[in-house]
């Protein structure tokens, strides 16, 4: 009953519902909530940060809702920024990689190339301000030409820095949180030079920030944006690398890491080889449970004496099976016949007898024939 009591008295919308409820896309939003348009507040339960409904009965209330609220998270990308500001989409570029426009959000096309989008906002007010003038049209300046021509471009760099800027201010109160905002910029090589303690870096990985995903985990479009996301200029990193030193030292005074309680847990479970199995404890109830007699010894048996050896056999041969059957008659028939009978050569086929064929009938027919019947006879019988 209290639950509900308190959910009444403060309603909370997550972050869908207050996107609809403000008449906003949810990437237009998440940008409302990164500009600081849209306060929020955290969720109970951990998950996404919410709004509450005093918070959106404010936003109704201002001028021009619900368009209002939606020109000053418009973005718009080169050629339609160019159009804003009455420009060639040419100048415009040369603009945005000299560092003078800052993007604030990025997304790859179908062919993995990188479109950066801006604040239509911003745009006015860049055209608006007369020291830019000179800037929109007639000859860039050389020390711009100069550049563009060694192959300048800041985008990614001020897109880091503007995307850091909201991250920290996500993170609050917390200097745990802002150690994490600062970390997710560096590479983990960089983390892990200046942050040296294990349990120190497990903290900040629990708290890292969750940075816009593009593409599938692994694949070429996800490894290019995490390309855009890390600092890669060699004086961006040591800035950022001398930031996260000086947060973390703010982080250990206030709060340190969380450390495993048990002494045997002193050491991070990365240098762990072998996996330690925790002692069994007898349980209360089987401490007081009464023993259990002990089981009666059966006497031991006698002792057989030792037998003699048998003599040592040579091992025989298995006996070779005969076949059985016609199979094997007919093949005693032939041995038998061969010993007995001198069969005459094999003439070639298409050729006639050989020798006298005359002589040949008379030797057949003096010749006693073998006759077998039942068991075969004796060959000379």
């Amino acid at each position: 009953m209290s639950d509900t009591i308190a959910k009444t008295d403060r309603p909370t919308f997550g972050p869908s519902r207050a996107a609809r409820e403000l008449g906003l896309k949810r990437g237009e939003f998440d940008l409302a909530v990164n500009l600081g348009l849209v306060r929020t507040v955290p969720d109970e339960g951990g998950g996404a940060p919410c709004v509450t409904g005093t918070e959106l009965d404010r936003l109704r209330a201002a001028d021009r809702f619900p368009d209002g609220l939606r020109e000053r998270v418009r973005t718009t990308g080169t050629t339609e920024s160019a159009a804003l500001m009455e420009i060639a989409p040419t100048r415009f570029t040369s603009l945005a990689r000299f560092g003078l426009v800052v993007p604030v959000r990025f997304y790859l096309n179908r062919y993995r190339t990188v479109v950066w989008l801006y604040l239509a906002e911003e745009l006015r007010q860049f055209a608006a301000e007369a020291s830019n003038a000179r800037l929109l049209s007639g000859r860039l300046p050389a020390e711009m030409r100069g550049g563009l021509k060694s192959g300048l471009d800041r985008r990614p760099r001020n897109w880091r820095g503007r995307h850091s800027g909201f991250l920290l201010r996500q993170a609050g109160d917390d200097p745990w949180a802002h150690a994490a905002a600062v970390a997710s910029l560096l590479a983990p090589a960089d983390v892990a030079e200046v942050v040296e303690d294990p349990w120190e870096r497990a903290q900040l990985d629990r708290l890292r920030p969750r940075l816009p995903s593009h593409g599938v985990p692994g694949s070429p479009a996800a490894e290019l944006a995490q390309r855009l996301m890390t600092a890669g200029e060699p004086d961006e990193v040591a800035w950022i690398r001398a930031d996260l030193a000086h947060t973390m030292e703010t982080a250990r005074r206030m709060r340190p890491a969380p450390r495993p309680g048990s002494p045997l847990e002193q050491a991070p479970p990365a240098a762990e080889t072998t996996p330690r199995v925790a002692p069994t404890r007898p349980t209360e109830s089987a401490s007081l449970r009464e023993p259990t007699p002990p089981t009666e010894l059966t006497p031991p048996t006698e002792l057989t004496p030792p037998t003699e050896p048998t003599p040592f056999t040579a091992p025989t041969s298995p006996p070779v099976p005969q076949p059985n059957g016609l199979l094997g008659r007919l093949r005693r028939r032939g041995r038998r016949s061969a010993r007995s009978v001198s069969m005459p050569p094999a003439r070639p086929r298409g050729q006639g007898p050989i020798g006298n064929p005359g002589g040949q009938r008379d030797a057949a027919k003096r010749r006693t024939p073998i006759e077998y019947r039942g068991t075969p006879k004796d060959d000379h019988t």
